[in-house]
């Protein structure tokens, strides 16, 4: 069962939320970061991208760069930009937006932030899709070391439950403690705090009686939390088990809530095959309807785009060019690795190939349809997106998903609220 735990959480003023806050390190470079941050000291990225502290050039890894991270995370707590609170507590993050994948309809999910249990990563009750890599683990450990604190958190799902999606309709009827649009993304953001001790006793109650809690973002910072943890434990004489490292700072969402945008594709060549000859062979697994110069976006599981010299096609795989009981190959990004990617164009590594980049769902079709446009890349394939169920049952069966298969959106903002580990 899932073990959770309140917080005194670390976070901005009211009035100086919307200075405090950024976007996620790991969705934007150095440059960015550094034009982002600009002339405002009191922006996060001085700490979750403190090589903006140095001049242009100087490696993110640079030793001196995690230190400057840490000073600069005392220096916001002794101006007083960012402030702990004084008891233990439950947050819930609210996020609006506004997305392709729903018709551009607006949708808002509400996320309760928790401290994780690290034993529960180690057990698997906490369970992952991803693969990670030592060198990134790496880089998140040492930041949160030479912080004492999980700055960012990580984004978890949890199987729907009804007596904590009437807590937080209740909060979210009052008025939240932080309310902003954020810059860049468009979407608004909203923070409630729960402090009443019968309400942060019935969500820890809840979270008991869950199974499983799902990584659906940030599987090195999850990795590096636990690791991190388990390395005080081990330096602590008197460890107890209920120190605050045992615990790291996660957002967790019902299922349900969550949008899953698609991971689309854009190759730069065909393999020496001509367009027609490219068609031809895509016809033996798939069904292949020629669509028009309009924007076509794939309706269902098994349904692929293709835009290939200003044309959109619908590829539809035949009955029996996948196993429906397979919950790895089943996957559309299987599907599609396999008999287009590889075996057709000679795609076989994802990860390391340069024929082949990705484009995240919340850019368009039109994305994919420019930069093909632009002679840059000669073909572009988009892919529906995987669900949550598909991502839990993955997770449930101890498989791992495929590189390149999912893109959540919105992503959670940084700096509203913070984990100190002592």
């Amino acid at each position: 069962m899932a073990i959770i735990k309140p917080f005194k959480g670390i976070r901005p003023p009211k009035d100086l939320v919307e200075q405090v806050e950024s976007r996620p390190y790991d969705v934007l470079d150095s440059d960015e970061a550094r034009v982002e941050a600009g002339d405002n000291e009191k922006s996060l990225y001085h700490i979750i991208k403190p090589e903006i502290n140095f001049p242009e050039g100087t490696s993110e890894y640079d030793p001196r760069v995690y230190e400057s991270a840490a000073e600069q995370f005392a220096k916001f707590q002794k101006e007083g930009w960012l402030v702990q609170d004084e008891k233990e507590q439950y947050y819930i993050y609210a996020q609006t937006s506004c997305l392709p994948a729903n018709n551009n309809q607006v949708k808002t999910q509400y996320g309760i932030v928790v401290g994780a249990y690290s034993g529960d990563y180690q057990t698997g009750v906490i369970k992952k899709h991803e693969l990670t890599r030592a060198d990134k683990e790496e880089d998140r450990m040492k930041h949160v070391r030479v912080n004492d604190a999980n700055i960012e958190p990580v984004f978890f799902a949890y199987p729907d439950d009804e007596v904590l999606d009437a807590l937080v309709a209740r909060y979210a009827q009052g008025t939240p403690e932080y309310d902003f649009v954020a810059p860049i993304d468009g979407f608004r953001h909203q923070l409630w705090v729960i402090s009443d001790d019968a309400d942060i006793k019935v969500v820890t109650e809840q979270f008991a009686k869950m199974p499983a809690l799902y990584i659906a973002d940030g599987h090195h910072r999850s990795a590096a939390a636990a690791l991190v943890g388990a390395e005080k434990a081990k330096q602590n004489p008197n460890h107890k088990g209920d120190e605050e490292y045992n615990y790291f700072m996660a957002v967790c969402f019902p299922a349900s809530q969550l949008t899953i945008l698609d991971y689309n594709r854009v190759i730069k060549d065909l393999n020496g095959l001509t367009p027609a000859e490219f068609l031809d062979k895509l016809s033996v697994n798939f069904v292949v309807e020629e669509k028009g110069s309009e924007e076509y976006r794939a309706k269902e599981l098994h349904e692929f785009s293709l835009y290939l010299e200003g044309i959109w096609y619908s590829l539809k795989a035949k009955p029996g060019t996948f196993d429906e009981n397979d919950p790895i190959g089943v996957l559309d990004v299987s599907i599609s690795s396999k008999l287009i990617l590889d075996e057709i164009l000679g795609i076989k590594d994802l990860r390391r190939d340069k024929r082949i980049d990705f484009v995240g769902g919340l850019r368009g079709l039109g994305e994919l349809k420019r930069r093909v446009d632009s002679g840059e890349m000669k073909t572009a394939l988009a892919l529906y997106p995987v669900t949550m169920q598909q991502i839990m049952d993955i997770a449930d069966s101890g498989n791992i998903m495929p590189p390149k298969a999912t893109w959540f959106e919105p992503k959670l903002r940084s700096g509203l609220v913070i984990h100190k580990l002592s």
